[in-house]
């Protein structure tokens, strides 16, 4: 028999991996909570019509890397791969369109099928924000300070560059496309195959194809901005303004797009150098089209999503486990008791080691290997005299301390 190994792509979280990952996370929603965003949490499956509405039916998503079935009772179901779609799909189907502006924070697994590489699996992990109901600039400039003071939380900010650009609202998107295509049909020989695939599908995509032969053609392309039509120059220099008024750091990249018709006005990135290839940790942008694309009402959207698994490569720590505190009884009699104490000192919200087997020498040995902060010991002296005795592992002093003073005297290791 072959001996069982996780599925390629997919890996467990131990508990180092899950101190890390809960960090990003707990630091995202903290974050996220102090500018207003309430928790959402939609399910992992959906129906696939969801995913193909919001990212398009020749998107390299749907056509290669959605985890797609069929239930038993013939549904088409896949698993998400974004997380954007299925809050959308919330707002609509919740009737939630009575109650902007909405703000909603998430956090979970995705899936794709993909080849996987240093932080890219099939089943990810991200934390993002989904900000519905503002059109205004303000919007944008909320989610990218959002997204810095989340970095900057965790550390990472220093590690990053902020890269930004618009897609200017349809009028410009369009005169740019036009523009674009011309363009890129005088140089199609230069084009790999799948950007030619693409040329007559969605030609924007391939400003942001990784083929070297791809990339030096789109190195000379016309850019964004040259075709912005006056409102949305206005509206684009809005949001840099509030972004330089605060501080946040940014550099123009005219070339950085979103695929699908849905988006417009600021597309940005937090890349760092720092992971490889792999270099988006942050991404998000203006999705006004999306909610009614997918047959709701017309919704203005900015949001983004941060890998969790990238963050916490990048971030580079495993923050430190709780120290316990190891309770050592000695013979049966300290046995008995050390059960009810461990009870009673684990409800006042101590985290309390219980050594299941061993001699005094042994149970002191696995407290040091735990890290435990003190030693609580309790033997047939002790019980005489209603007490414990409390020792620091760290300097070595003990005392005794009386049995019902016990969970004052431990606050120190709280």
């Amino acid at each position: 028999m072959s001996k069982l190994q996780p599925v390629r792509g997919t890996r467990d979280l131990l508990p180092d991996d899950s101190r890390r990952h809960r960090l990003v996370v707990e630091t995202a929603r903290a974050v996220a909570e102090c500018y207003g965003y309430g928790e959402i949490e939609t399910p992992i499956f959906e129906f696939t019509e969801v995913f193909k509405r919001t990212l398009g039916d020749t998107s390299d998503i749907v056509t290669k890397e959605m985890y797609t079935f069929s239930d038993r009772s013939g549904e088409q179901i896949t698993l998400r791969p974004e997380n954007t779609a299925g809050v959308a799909r919330a707002f609509i189907s919740g009737g939630l369109g009575q109650r902007l502006p909405l703000k909603f924070f998430y956090a979970g697994p995705m899936f794709r099928y993909e080849r996987p590489q240093k932080g890219r699996l099939r089943q990810f992990h991200q934390v993002g924000v989904e900000l519905l109901g503002v059109a205004e600039p303000l919007g944008d400039i909320e989610v990218i300070v959002l997204g810095a003071h989340v970095l900057e939380k965790l550390g990472v900010l220093e590690r990053t560059t902020l890269e930004l650009n618009t897609l200017g609202d349809r009028e410009s998107r369009e005169a740019y496309r036009a523009k674009l295509v011309r363009y890129l049909t005088a140089r199609q020989s230069e084009l790999s195959d799948e950007s030619l695939a693409r040329l007559e599908r969605n030609p924007m995509r391939i400003l942001d194809s990784k083929n070297e032969r791809d990339r030096a053609v789109v190195a000379e392309a016309p850019s964004i901005p040259e075709s912005l039509n006056e409102a949305s120059a206005r509206f684009f220099q809005e949001v840099c303004d509030g972004l330089d008024r605060l501080g946040v750091r940014y550099s123009l990249n005219p070339h950085l797009v979103r695929g699908l018709d849905y988006y417009c006005h600021a597309a940005f990135e937090f890349t760092t150098e720092a992971l490889g290839a792999q270099g988006a940790v942050l991404a998000g942008g203006r999705y006004d089209g999306l909610i009614e694309t997918m047959g709701g009402p017309p919704t203005a959207g900015v949001g983004w999503a941060a890998g969790i698994e990238r963050l916490s490569m990048l971030r580079d720590q495993t923050p430190p486990a709780p120290r316990p505190i190891a309770l050592v009884p000695i013979g049966e009699a300290g046995e008995a008791k050390a059960l009810e104490l461990a009870h009673k000192l684990r409800h006042a919200g101590y985290a309390i080691e219980l050594g299941y087997r061993g001699n005094l020498s042994k149970r002191l040995k696995q407290a040091n290997k735990l890290g435990a902060a003190a030693a609580i010991l309790l033997g047939d002296d002790e019980l005489a005299q209603g007490s414990a005795t409390l020792r620091d592992l760290d300097s070595g002093a003990q005392e005794s301390v009386p049995l019902d003073a016990l969970a004052d005297r431990l606050a120190r290791y709280r």
